[in-house]
């Protein structure tokens, strides 16, 4: 019923037929809050998805809806629909092609994993986390260890920030980890799925970040961090509840979910690595008993947790049977 004329309007409706009464008005006007505030904040991307659900709830035809087209084209010239805005490559690094285009990348997220380091809470529950590891481990070990989770949950806020969505820089809890607060929800599966991902994809270049020193100079304690790494990172992806790998397999189909679990129950059997037990039987729940499997396969989600486990479960496979120059197994010296 339209709440200015109180015409009866059908369910589809998007205007009074009789006084042309916009029929999701209040919704409107949340949308476009909404988008303001996204724009005050610096985000384009996530403030033209905002306009985009508002347009579909104008009529097409509408002054509107002109309005609002115009400025998500506007939105568009910062930030690309469908793929957060980017800086663009110097015009002196193109002169090296895509090595100069790798270089900047590179160079934008070491800038990146400064940021976090700036705030006061983050580096003191980080001394924290390392005072802990440092105790047990020594400092060399703790402070790496505790770095390669700050790697991490960088890579969650670094995606967040590429979709337009705000959150904090990370919180250390001495012995269980770190974790950052979101201020924003991702807006759909595909989304947090992404963002789920970045932070083993940026501890998986932690973890081989450690691994190059540790095989060229042959010292443990590199290769320590680069098995500590990987095994926290592979346990991120159990698919389950809001871990990593719980937050990716909602954006897998059935078909899907069955490949990883054969991946998973092969990759046990070949490096007898515990840890992989966990997976698959989270792994065989989602298959089996979830009731949330994703209507169409999402490629890039499924490529990457693959490829994820793949890589730490060889790491740690690697490392383990790796002797040292001396003949031993890895030791860590304080």
């Amino acid at each position: 019923m339209c709440a200015a004329c109180g015409t009866s309007l059908p369910p589809e409706a998007l205007a009074c037929p009789s006084c042309h009464q916009l029929a999701h008005a209040q919704a409107l006007e949340d949308l476009a809050r909404q988008a303001r505030e996204r724009e005050a904040a610096g985000a384009p991307f996530a403030a033209a998805q905002i306009w985009k659900q508002a347009l579909e709830l104008l009529p097409p035809e509408s002054s509107q809806a002109a309005v609002v087209r115009d400025r998500i084209a506007s939105l568009g010239a910062t930030a690309r629909l469908g793929d957060p805005a980017r800086k663009p490559v110097p015009n002196w690094l193109k002169r090296f092609g895509p090595l100069g285009a790798a270089a900047f990348a590179f160079f934008g997220k070491i800038k990146f994993l400064l940021l976090g380091l700036g705030k006061i809470k983050t580096v003191l529950t980080m001394l924290a986390s390392m005072g802990l590891y440092w105790t047990l481990y020594g400092w060399r070990f703790g402070i790496g260890f505790v770095l390669g989770i700050y790697i991490h949950e960088m890579g969650h806020v670094w995606a967040l920030h590429r979709f337009g969505l705000r959150a904090s820089t990370p919180m250390f809890v001495p012995g269980l980890g770190a974790f950052i607060s979101l201020y924003d929800s991702p807006a759909n599966v595909a989304q947090d799925a992404r963002i789920g991902l970045a932070g083993p994809l940026w501890g998986a270049a932690a973890a081989i970040a450690f691994l190059i020193p540790g095989s060229f100079l042959h010292n443990g304690m590199w290769l320590a961090l680069a098995r500590a790494t990987a095994m926290i990172n592979l346990f991120n992806l159990t698919p389950v509840w809001q871990l990593d790998g719980g937050r990716a397999f909602r954006a897998l189909d059935r078909q899907q979910r069955m490949f990883i679990g054969v991946l998973l129950a092969a990759l046990w059997y070949v490096t007898g690595q515990g840890m992989l037990l966990i997976l698959l039987a989270g792994a065989a729940y989602r298959i089996f008993w979830s009731k949330d499997p994703a209507p169409s396969p999402d490629w890039t989600i499924f490529l990457q947790f693959s490829g994820l486990a793949l890589l730490f479960a060889a790491l740690m496979f690697g490392i383990s049977i790796g002797p040292s120059p001396g003949g031993a197994l890895i030791e860590i010296s304080r």
